[in-house]
């Protein structure tokens, strides 16, 4: 292993800067939306690929970059993904439409999922195991700060100026992580051999994970059914899953021979968990916030900006918290830290959602995100640390690439899943409670309140909630019944979309119990006291006598 003589703590911050801004660059976009669509004069599902085609390159690209990185260098790959995202950052704030805008965005992601893996190798690679734990802590921490800052700075910049400023922020920090990058992270070791790329392996995955992703991600769109011509969903989702089959044999036959996913970063029970984990987790974290997003602005009536900032607290905590039971993560190990962060993910998220109501503002839902914001800081460092704790340099970035693309796909799973059940259980519940609410109203006006309120059950979510509802009263209908079915068809919404936030709300819970359990199964890392301990049983006779200690203690894990 290659032991660098600089300071890791400064290669950190080079390496945190460059995953800040891959990150913020998934929260930041959302709220310039309707900026985007008033100045380039677009419409909306052009605008939903300035997204969707980011997170699609993300969650395709992570596997293979992170692969790279282990053959060509991991310090090269990073510089490349931090210049490339830095670029397509320009690129993207000076785009004259929506189709080059895209297109940049695309790029972008290129960048993002370059640079992504490199940085937890790179941790691996610089940081001795006794402080793996406060650097993975301190890693995660920049996931707090990135959610705090991604919907205020992007409210603020969007406000004060327009949206090519939320990606020209991108500029001066990928300058520095550029800069800092070059000058502190080691040169990449010399390799003792050629490296040989898995050029079948990267088609496969790269084929299977884009029909895929592309199929979960555009699913609801289509309605689940034809994309185009003989296209459908299930034909997609078919074809890349049979990739995906294709793809584990040809692995079989590749190891050995530099695959794409050596197999035997899953002979370790850690890793294999872990990435069950970082999957079941982004599935938690996407469907929690998406819900409780849509519920503060649909049903209370929040701006996007309010909402954002109704979350921070949750966020802040986190931020803070992570770095503290990094450190702790060192000392204790990490299996039961991320036992106990996850049950008080899982507890906060039922709090969350048993408060959902019609009635509400940011200060009824404080407790219990502030609670939240333990149980997160607690998650993300005990899980990378136990994830990558005995996979092998050689193999730290194909380890973080397998992890992240778990991570990236379980929040593309945990979208769809989120957003099925809402909109499923939403129609069900606005029939019920208009066909109940139709009865106070004058016969010709029932029949037209419920079809009017079936139809935007699907809309409502999307394009205003309750205030969006309301159907168009038929005609000949006197003033006092058309206000009447207003503020009736409010009322239902409101009261519609609680009852499905309830139901929806058990798939966070759900999923961070299952994560907990999996936790249990792990073993643990006990890093700084069980090797001073060992040391001090030992009489500490000798540097040679410690090292050898430090080696039994984790043997004896």
């Amino acid at each position: 292993m290659n032991t660098p003589s600089g300071n890791p703590w400064a290669i950190l911050v080079a390496l945190c800067l460059g995953f800040f801004m891959t990150l913020l660059d998934l929260t930041i976009v959302n709220i310039a939306i309707p900026d985007m669509t008033d100045r380039l004069g677009a419409a909306l599902d052009h605008i939903m690929w300035v997204i969707n085609g980011y997170t699609l390159v993300l969650a395709v690209l992570i596997i293979t970059a992170g692969r790279l990185g282990d053959l060509f260098g991991q310090r090269r790959l990073f510089l490349v993904g931090v210049a490339l995202f830095t670029v397509a950052s320009a690129l993207c704030g000076l785009s004259p439409d929506v189709y080059t805008l895209i297109a940049a965005r695309v790029v972008q992601g290129v960048g993002a999922a370059v640079l992504m893996p490199q940085t937890m190798a790179l941790i691996v690679r610089v940081f001795p195991p006794e402080r793996r734990g406060a650097a993975m802590g301190a890693w995660g921490a920049v996931a707090g700060l990135a959610t705090i800052t991604g919907p205020s700075l992007g409210g603020l910049l969007v406000t004060a100026l327009d949206w090519r400023f939320i990606f020209l922020i991108n500029l001066p920090v990928g300058a520095m992580a550029l800069l800092l990058g070059w000058r502190l992270i080691p040169v990449d070791p010399p390799s003792a051999r050629r490296p040989v790329l898995d050029v079948p392996g990267v088609l496969l995955a790269t084929a299977a994970l884009t029909l895929v992703s592309f199929a979960l991600i555009e699913g609801e769109r289509f309605d689940w059914g034809r994309v185009y011509g003989p296209v459908t969903i299930p034909f997609l989702l078919g074809t890349g899953a049979a990739l995906l089959a294709l793809l584990a044999v040809q692995q079989v036959r590749r190891q050995g021979r530099d695959p794409l996913v050596p197999f035997a970063l899953f002979a370790d029970r850690n890793f294999g968990l872990m990435s069950l984990a970082a999957a079941l987790v982004s599935v938690a974290m996407l469907s929690f916030f998406l819900l409780v997003s849509i519920h503060l602005q649909s049903v209370l009536g929040m701006s996007a900006l309010e909402a954002g900032l109704t979350l921070v607290p949750q966020a802040a905590v986190s931020m803070v918290t992570a770095p503290v039971v990094g450190r702790l993560v060192d000392r204790v190990g990490g299996k039961y830290l991320l036992v106990g962060g996850c049950a008080l993910f899982a507890v906060s998220a039922a709090w969350v959602v048993a408060l959902l109501g019609t009635e509400g503002d940011w200060r009824t839902f404080l407790a219990p995100l502030l609670l939240m914001g333990l149980g997160v800081g607690a998650v993300f460092g005990p899980m990378n640390t136990l994830a990558m704790d005995r996979v092998r340099p050689d193999m730290a970035g194909a380890g973080s690439g397998v992890l992240n693309t778990a991570r990236q796909l379980g929040s593309v799973v945990g979208g769809v899943v989120a957003g099925a059940l809402l909109q499923s259980v939403l129609a069900d519940r606005i029939a019920a409670r208009a066909r109940e609410a139709a009865a106070g109203l004058p016969e010709p006006a029932r029949e037209p309140f419920v079809r009017g309120l079936a139809r935007s059950a699907d809309q409502g979510v999307e394009v205003g909630g309750a205030g969006a509802a309301a159907p168009a009263p038929p005609e000949g209908v006197s003033a006092a019944t058309a206000d009447q079915m207003a503020h009736l068809a409010r009322s239902v919404f409101a009261d519609a979309f609680t009852e499905t936030a309830h139901v929806v709300g058990l798939v966070p819970v759900a999923a961070m119990a299952v994560t907990a359990l999996s936790a249990l199964a792990v073993r643990n890392t006990r890093r700084r006291g069980a090797a001073r301990g060992a040391g001090r049983t030992a009489g500490g006779r000798a540097s040679g006598g410690g090292a050898a200690a430090r080696a039994g203690a984790r043997a004896a894990e």
